[in-house]
């Protein structure tokens, strides 16, 4: 099987993208979902983080406020290298196990930060995902509360688009409308779907 690393910077439109591709009947595997389950109430990440962090990262709930832990590591490297030590070795190994489950021409995996993190040795491609700075600000300033200073602070702390692209086999450029992301994804579809004949 063929495994896509889907990647790009936040507010690319990854998840745009990928749900394209399962609207294809590509298997996806979202990192970001994973990540998500691994830190909920009772999960060793879970406590780990609260550990690290303590109660302030939590909401009423008791669940993970998510937007405050990523305010808090935007802000300050060595916290976001603590998180990143506790959440990316069990990430990575989960995808390395949902892997072996899937049975199917390609598949792709979203990693946002897939080349910051290490994930690159466990796809065959890397598929960028790009749009211009100030349309990828836009589109995150218009669904969060995070302000244009924060949202700065974590272009920064990501790979930069040049790097993303210099490391790229594919790069989709989705700055236009729908309909024209619907094509470039139907396109690369008909791309790993031969590449997976070839294998």
């Amino acid at each position: 099987m063929l495994v896509i690393g889907l990647t790009g910077g936040i507010g690319s439109g990854k998840t745009s993208v990928s749900d394209r591709f399962a609207k294809l009947g590509a298997p996806v595997i979202d990192t970001d979902v994973i990540a998500r389950e691994m830190v909920a109430p009772g999960m060793p990440a879970y406590g780990d983080i609260r550990g690290v962090f303590g109660d302030v990262v939590l909401g009423r709930d008791g669940t993970l406020d998510r937007d405050t832990l990523r305010k808090l590591v935007f802000d300050d490297d060595r916290k976001r290298a603590e998180l990143e030590r506790i959440l990316h070795p069990a990430i990575k190994q989960e995808v390395s196990r949902r892997l072996q489950g899937i049975v199917a021409p390609y598949c792709i995996v979203v990693v946002p930060l897939l080349i910051e993190s290490g994930f690159t040795d466990i796809v065959d491609r890397i598929l960028v995902v790009d749009a211009p700075k100030e349309c990828r600000l836009r589109r995150v300033r218009a669904r969060s509360e995070l302000t244009e200073a924060q949202v700065h602070r974590i272009f920064a702390a990501q790979a930069n688009s040049e790097e993303r692209r210099r490391r790229a086999d594919d790069i989709l450029d989705n700055e236009g409308e729908l309909a024209e992301l619907d094509d470039k994804v139907a396109a690369l579809h008909r791309l790993y779907m031969r590449l997976s004949e070839q294998r």
